[in-house]
């Protein structure tokens, strides 16, 4: 594992910002927590592209192949922050930026050697040109911009769930 205290203050962060956060070290463990994450209800998209995201278990009848329609969407994502406790997603190798952004709730899924201690650290590491697109999700989407009343859920996840594994 990446150094301990980097993953720890990863995990601390992340739920500082409202996100749930589970730290598993096999797919079994994954699998157990995604089970309770996941919940009984709901459509839920994985891109089943990395090998992480090919060892979870979605029930069958639960599973889309549909982003737009989902409610869960389950995906590895390019790595965190620990400083910030955010979750780095990008278009690398083609992948849908927007999947982890419609659905009401995220599930992602980060290695722990792809927590970086800083942003500046994850800048250096991601090499010359850096993605194309890269989003950056801390926690829960909010907004106090309509009169300024907090609002969860408008502009991303109302939920967000990290499993470090």
């Amino acid at each position: 594992m990446k150094d301990k205290e980097t993953v720890e203050r990863f995990l601390r962060n992340a739920a500082n910002a409202a996100a749930h956060t589970v730290l598993v070290f096999d797919v079994d463990a994954m699998n157990e927590a995604m089970k309770d994450i996941l919940g009984t209800e709901g459509a839920v998209y994985c891109p089943r592209e990395t090998e992480r995201e090919k060892a979870v278990i979605v029930p069958e009848e639960r599973f889309t192949d549909d982003y737009f329609n989902a409610s869960i969407c389950v995906e590895e994502v390019f790595g965190a922050i620990a400083e910030t406790g955010s979750l780095i997603c990008t278009s690398t190798g083609g992948r849908a930026v927007q999947a982890n952004l419609l659905p009401s709730h995220h599930v992602a899924l980060v290695s722990p050697e792809h927590i970086y201690p800083t942003l500046e650290d994850f800048f250096a590491a991601c090499g010359d040109p850096p993605p194309t697109n890269i989003t950056f999700i801390t926690g829960p989407s909010r907004t106090a911009d309509i009169e300024l009343t907090l609002t969860i859920g408008v502009h991303g996840p109302e939920r967000v769930s990290v499993i470090v594994c």
